[in-house]
Parts: structure tokens; sequence; C-alpha cells
């Protein structure tokens, strides 16, 4: 199976590489979503406002869905989902899945039932052209037994990541968008091997991106999470570059077996180092000290006539030691 046809085949099942470094970005680190919703949704939450992620699987009448992302915050409930390629019908699986969403958190009030959309957009990790900003479909609501109609668009926003250079990701923290990024230079990994231009500019793109990458989890001191991208990093960029191996050697190079230094780890071992360095200070001095106490005691029994054998007895040490002590 070729590379276009095993991509083909993981979309049509709907699980591919794309969707689950992102689940498992969202599970594992879901602070980095918190950027994301600020940006989408007009909020200024803090990067350490607490992400509760909502369980992602839902019952319908047409069998169980599985959602992307839902998060809890502050009491709103926040779903988004990622798509690697354009869907034709995502406009309604949005609908269906915000309306599990809402469904399963469902509130009585003042004998009223209550429930609450989330707050929804759509990842695109590819786009054309022709990709739109916002996914509509209008919805008509029968209201009342006179018969009454009332309308609305759905609305979702669509966030086309493609679209973000790598500064703005790092202006805005979209740290999020870093292991994806590289899918822009997809229809170029060809072209790279005849065009030295190219390759040296999607390779100095990510040097940037590591450095970039190195300086802002330095500054929080946040060690695991630079290894967390640099592994999702490196997970898309091998599985994109699958059949490109001088590429992804080169960019394993670049982002492989860097280790990010903390500058709180510098310390630790800077301490240590001035507590061995103290440590063997006070050590020379104690055995010094030892030393010098334990040739006074053999002198001194030495010059009231005792035997190198009675003075190593009492001592504790070799005979050979004694006469050592006192021919010094």
């Amino acid at each position: 199976m070729d590379k276009g046809k095993k991509r083909e085949t993981e979309v049509a099942v709907g699980n591919t590489i794309f969707d689950d470094v992102f689940r498992t970005i969202v599970e594992r680190i879901p602070q980095l979503v918190i950027p994301l919703i600020n940006e989408v949704f007009c909020t200024d939450y803090p990067e350490d406002e607490e992400a509760v992620p909502i369980h992602n699987e839902h019952q319908t009448k047409s069998g169980e869905i599985i959602t992307d992302s839902c998060l809890l915050i502050r009491n709103h409930l926040y779903h988004i989902e990622c798509q690697s390629h354009p869907d034709t019908v995502m406009a309604v699986r949005m609908i269906e899945y915000d309306f599990a969403i809402a469904l399963e958190n469902v509130v009585q009030k003042d004998g009223m039932y209550e429930m609450e959309f989330p707050r929804s957009c759509t990842l695109y990790l590819r786009d054309t052209k022709n990709t739109p900003d916002e996914l509509q479909v209008k919805v008509h609501f029968r209201n009342g037994t006179a018969g009454g109609q009332e309308s609305i668009v759905y609305t979702t926003p669509i966030i086309k990541v493609k679209r973000y250079t790598k500064d703005e990701i790092f202006q805005k923290k979209l740290l999020l968008f870093l292991p994806f990024y590289i899918m822009r230079y997809e229809n170029s990994f060809r072209k790279m091997h005849e065009d030295s231009k190219l390759m040296e500019q999607f390779l100095s793109e990510y040097e940037d991106i590591r450095i970039g990458l190195e300086n802002e989890c330095t500054k929080e001191k946040k060690v695991a999470l630079y290894t967390d991208l640099m592994e999702f990093i490196i997970k898309i960029s091998d599985y994109m570059l699958e059949s490109e191996k001088e590429l992804r050697e080169r960019i394993g190079e670049i982002m492989g077996g860097q280790v990010l230094k903390l500058r709180s780890e510098e310390l630790r071992e800077e301490g240590l180092e001035e507590g061995m360095e103290k440590g063997m200070e006070k050590g020379m001095e104690k055995g010094m000290e030892k030393g010098i106490q334990l040739a006074k005691q053999v002198l001194l029994l030495y010059g009231k006539g005792k035997t190198p054998e009675m003075i190593a007895v009492e001592a504790g040490i070799s005979i050979e030691k004694v006469k050592e002590i006192v021919s010094e």
C-alpha cells in the first residue's frame, strides 16, 4: 500500500496519527488548549487555569460517537474537533457532537430542564482556498402548538492551523500547533531533493522551532512539556517523512537527542558540585586530624617502650603502619 492510499484508509476509519496526537495532548497536557480557547473565543484565561477533560464517548440514536476533546473551564464546556482533511458533513457532525455533550450535562431548574451547548470549534490541519471560515447549518425549530417556527444558523468557527506562522504560534503560545507544523510542507518534500534552498529553509524553520520551544520551556521551567512536544513533533514528522529517509534523518538530528537543561537543574547540579567539593574538603580535614591523632597515640606508646606489636593492638592498626609512623 503506497503512502497516499495508507492515509486515505486512515481517514476512512476515522483514526489517524493526527487524531491520536491531538487527543493525547488534550488528555495529558490540557493546559496547552487554554491559549487556543483564548484565541478562538476571545477569553482571557491564564495559562495555569484549571481545564478538566470530560469523557469523550457519547451514546446517540445512531450509536456511539467519540469526540476529540471536551474541556470544562469555570463551568463552561469547550468542544474542539481536529480534522486532518476537510469533511463535507463536518457541520452536521458538530451539531450531533454538541447536542450529545449538552444532553449529558442537562440540568433541571424550577421544574424545567435546561441544556447548554458547548462552545465549539474545529481545527483544520489541511485546508484549501475553498475552505470556509465557519461551519454553518440552518436549523428550524417548531415552537408551540400553533406551529410557529424559529430558525437559527448553527455556526462553528474553523481554525486553519497552516495559516499560523511559527512566530505567531510562539507569540500566542499556540504550542499545540507545533506537532502539525510539518504538514504545510507535505507537497514540497520531493522538490527539496532538487532545491537545496527549499530544503535549508525547511530545516532552518525546524531549528528555529526547537530553539523557540527550548527558550519557552526554559523560561517557564517546564522540562516535561518540552520533552512531550518534542516526542509529538518527531512522531508526526517520522510519519509524514516515512518515504523520505534523508529528510527524516535531518529532522531527527535537529529535533531528536536535544536534552533541555532547565536553569533549576543547572543550579541543582552546581549546588551538588559545590557540596561535593565542600564535603571533600571537610573529609580531608577530618582525615588529616584523625591521622595526626593516630600518629600522636603511636608515638606516645612507642615512647613508653611498647613494642610495635603491642602498639598495633592498642591503636587498632597494622604493625606495618606502626613502623611507618615511627620511621617518619
